[in-house]
């Protein structure tokens, strides 16, 4: 399967997107080798002759230990002192010197290259425009222009060769330093607390890209993932038109609604259409079209999702998401109205 499955009549649900997960173009892979972004594609040049110089210097190292193992090895007859001993070769030292400093400059300058073309490439005017923000431990994605905000998971455009679609990252942290990092996409970039922060994707094929904080931030630093998917236009299209929808009102799930209402869950979620409006924890108004809960702590199924609200410390040990001492009827009815967010 090379595309996500049609909108036209259901939102993705996370069963599918996980069976299509394995079967999507970048099969769930994080691997630098496999650019499929024009400034991946940069990084892995960069990267390919990095490595060919270092295996020139491993290979040129061994075939010289050998010859001298070979060439001056202890023969039966051979004098037992020590060999003529060299102290001083102006030729020798030249060449460790100058060698060296030439190779270091050739890598200089093709990384100082590859930043250049990557950071001061121009943005088209259409590109589209997402404000990711860094949380412990979790991913925060604003869509200014759309009026869309979501979590841990990028939804963007395919860039096509006769439609190029570009998505622009404005990087911010709301807590201490975090870096985004999706090897198929792009190298990685710092979110910096007061600082922005700026760079560019453009996948070339549609699927699911895996990614990660790339930089330490605390105890769930290694949950702390995210997921690029990337849509055809029209399927873009059509998840943008499902993400600006309210919160579905499902009457069966009025006792859940209620409680969730009448806790202390609204002081940090958002559920768009509705009074809550908190914005500590991640907005919640189309939850169960994401793959994960956690930012990739758990795969968002109904039992899942029970247990995250039962115990989150279980799965996500020092996340910031109280036990809410909910009873196991009002677990039930909370979780009843959490399963209609799609």
């Amino acid at each position: 399967m090379r595309h996500l499955l049609s909108y036209r009549k259901r939102v993705l649900t996370p069963a599918l997107l996980a069976g299509m997960a394995y079967a999507g173009a970048p099969d769930q892979v994080t691997n630098i080798f496999n650019p499929l972004s024009t400034p991946a594609n940069s990084v892995y040049r960069a990267a390919l002759l990095a490595l060919a110089v270092c295996a020139a210097i491993f290979v040129s190292v061994v075939i010289l230990l050998i010859y001298a193992i070979v060439r001056f090895r202890h023969r039966p007859g051979d004098d037992a002192s020590e060999p003529p001993q060299i102290y001083g070769s102006n030729q020798i030292e030249l060449a460790w010197t100058v060698l060296p400093i030439l190779i270091v400059v050739v890598l200089i300058l093709v990384a100082a290259r590859t930043i250049a073309d990557v950071q001061d490439y121009p943005q088209p005017p259409d590109a589209l425009k997402v404000t990711a923000v860094g949380r412990q431990w979790w991913w925060e994605f604003h869509y200014p222009d759309l009026g869309i905000v979501t979590a841990n998971e990028l939804h963007v455009p395919v860039s096509k060769s006769d439609r190029r679609q570009i998505t622009s990252l404005t990087l911010e942290s709301a807590d201490v330093i975090h870096s985004f990092w999706v090897p198929q996409l792009s190298g990685k970039t710092d979110l910096i607390p007061n600082r922005v922060n700026r760079m560019w994707i453009e996948p070339k094929q549609a699927g699911v890209y895996l990614g990660n904080c790339a930089e330490y931030c605390g105890t769930q630093h290694a949950k702390m993932r995210l997921r690029v998917i990337a849509h055809s236009p029209e399927e873009f299209g059509a998840w943008v038109a499902s993400q600006r929808q309210p919160a579905a009102d499902d009457p069966q799930a009025s006792a859940g609604r209620q409680i969730f209402f009448s806790t202390s869950c609204v002081n940090c979620h958002s559920i768009q259409g509705t009074s809550a409006k908190g914005t500590f924890g991640p907005d919640l108004t189309h939850l169960m079209s994401r793959q994960t809960l956690g930012s990739g702590a758990a795969p968002n199924t109904p039992e899942k999702l029970r247990a995250w609200m039962r115990n989150p410390q279980a799965i996500k040990e020092g996340c910031l998401m109280p036990d809410m001492q909910l009873s196991n009827r009002e677990l039930d009815q909370v979780v009843a109205y959490l399963l209609t967010l799609k």
